[in-house]
């Protein structure tokens, strides 16, 4: 035998030992990509906009996997990635990505993943995460990776540099929290963290949960946010309906700011053949005129509507054809936009987007 040959059998040798060390590992992806025309009545850039593109959809690549170290405990990780099918970018971390514990008492991780209020409610959305995602409204847009500095608006969050607590679930009830540590330094001086916490129930049609986040120095020293939402679905059969309300809180140099908003979304299987409804709506922002922390504006007539139909199709229990229409209409003074997929919307703009796409996971 080659000297060659002999260091090959050894490297193979090693590398079929780590992997009998692990147990339950899968790569797996996410994909999701649509061909889309959209509308807007009006833009930062100029009156009009109407643009045919093809969107990714929050795609994704990973690696998870657990390592069973006895007494009922194991070692769990995950390493997922962005994709972006359309465009053929991407980021070996970028999405959900952990290494922790989980035994009889729970799951306790680190590392870069959504937080406890973001994951409370995302699966009552039939379009998440599309350009008709119900984060246009709720939540105040999306944040798909940031920290305590790089979006200082949204409460639909991945968060970098968090450490997790999930609960076993007792009776259906469970608790997951949520803490991003300040580790960043503004030159404000602040000393900026994250707080989330959600109770969930899920047992037999019923799914509710009561969830709050808080966002502490986000908007400067002293100055603290807040985001509170009460969720509840059932399922009657092949039909699932959701409810959903929503109140977010800032507090700012110009004073304090805050909004109401609901959702409400119904979805209906027949076979292969799948009906999405979904209607988010905002209220007027509370606060001083011209106040702004995202999407949210203080003032009159700063609301807005964002309501979408669709359709699926499943091909197969990992393949699927969906179909949808939405419409999302600000009122004079706000400027709400597609959380995913934005169009840069003006003030009192009127949007409209129509979407062909495909998933397919393994």
């Amino acid at each position: 035998m080659s000297k060659y040959l002999h260091y090959g059998v050894l490297a193979l040798g090693a590398c079929a030992a780590g992997a009998q060390a692990q147990t339950n590992v899968q790569i797996y992806a996410r994909l999701n990509v649509s061909a889309e025309y959209v509308k807007a009545s009006a833009t930062t850039g100029g009156p009009r906009l109407s643009q045919q593109r093809v969107s990714g959809n929050r795609s994704v690549l990973g690696f998870r996997g657990s390592e069973d170290l006895g007494g009922g405990v194991s070692a769990i990780f995950q390493i997922e990635g962005s994709l972006s099918p359309d465009t053929g970018a991407g980021e070996l971390a970028r999405r959900d990505t952990r290494v922790g514990l989980d035994g009889a008492y729970g799951t306790l991780f680190a590392g870069h993943w959504a937080t406890a209020y973001n994951t409370s409610t995302a699966s009552l959305d039939p379009f998440y995460p599309t350009t008709a995602g119900y984060m246009s409204i709720i939540s105040n847009g999306a944040a798909a990776a940031v920290d305590n500095v790089s979006n200082v608006y949204s409460f639909d969050r991945r968060q970098a540099n968090s450490v997790h607590y999930w609960s076993r679930p007792w009776k259906g009830l469970g608790v997951r929290l949520t803490h991003g540590v300040a580790e960043e330094r503004p030159a404000n001086g602040a000393k900026p963290s994250l707080t989330s916490v959600a109770a969930i129930y899920e047992q037999g049609p019923w799914y509710a949960t009561l969830a709050h986040e808080r966002h502490r120095a986000y908007q400067g020293p002293g100055h603290n946010d807040s985001g509170t939402k009460l969720a509840v679905a059932r399922r009657f059969g092949d039909t699932r309906v959701a409810l959903l309300a929503e109140r977010l809180e800032y507090e700012t140099a110009a004073g304090g700011l805050d909004r109401n908003a609901f959702y409400v979304s119904v979805s209906h299987q027949m076979g292969a053949h799948g009906v999405r409804f979904g209607l988010a709506r905002a209220g007027d922002g509370k606060g001083a005129s011209g106040n702004r922390v995202g999407f949210v504006r203080g003032g009159a007539d700063t609301g807005a509507t964002h309501v979408t139909l669709g359709y699926d199709y499943t091909l197969s229990k990992r393949t699927s054809l969906y179909a949808y229409v939405t419409h999302l209409d600000n009122e004079d003074n706000a400027s709400y936009d597609f959380a995913i997929n934005s169009v840069d919307a003006a003030p009192g703009a009127t949007l409209k987007g129509a979407a062909l796409g495909m998933r397919h996971a393994f």
